[in-house]
């Protein structure tokens, strides 16, 4: 099941690409949180932007992601009009959990607890980088708030995961990336 999964996604991924083709492009730009130190951060922009879920696909490196929603039933969710914001973890974020975890996780007798931790990196709406330098704290849909932390050029949530890419533009909302999976209490 598994393997079929990665070889749909990987599929999808790539027909992706060939739409998209060689014109997606990343750039650079600068954030001013109130007056105060200048955030810098990277962009990425899509020509022809698709829905969060299909972003991410196409982005290559969040595929457990997209196996962990696909786990919850989220994905119809994550393709629908939103808008939302993700704070989404990468391969790399969820590598830093325990492997027994991460599998367990996406059992399907765990499926409630993954939703609850997936939910909790959606917030409601469309927060942009400028919008995050400037607020402590984001209601998420799965109820509970994330901490954010804007200091000295950088975003951490809750303390403990960096925000290593924003502003990433969907048709249904935006993606800003971080390098630690978030976990509610």
């Amino acid at each position: 099941m598994r393997k079929m999964t990665k070889v749909l996604l990987s599929a999808f991924a790539l027909m992706f690409i060939m739409v998209v083709g060689a014109s997606a492009q990343t750039s650079y730009c600068t954030v001013s949180a109130a007056k105060a130190k200048k955030v810098s951060y990277k962009r990425a922009s899509h020509p022809q932007a698709s829905d969060i879920v299909d972003t991410a696909v196409a982005a290559g490196n969040f595929t457990t992601l997209a196996t962990a929603l696909e786990a919850a039933d989220l994905i119809t969710t994550l393709k629908g009009a939103g808008p939302f914001t993700v704070f989404a973890p990468t391969d790399a974020a969820f590598a830093k959990l325990p492997k027994a975890t991460l599998e367990s996780l996406l059992k399907p007798e765990n499926k409630a607890t993954l939703v609850k931790i997936l939910t909790y990196h959606v917030v409601p709406g469309k927060v942009l980088a400028a919008d995050v330098v400037k607020i402590k704290s984001a209601k998420t849909v799965q109820g509970q708030s994330v901490k954010i932390n804007a200091k000295g050029g950088k975003v951490v949530l809750n303390g403990n995961s960096n925000v290593t890419q924003t502003d990433i533009q969907t048709s249904n909302g935006v993606i800003h990336v971080i390098d630690t999976v978030l976990m509610p209490k």
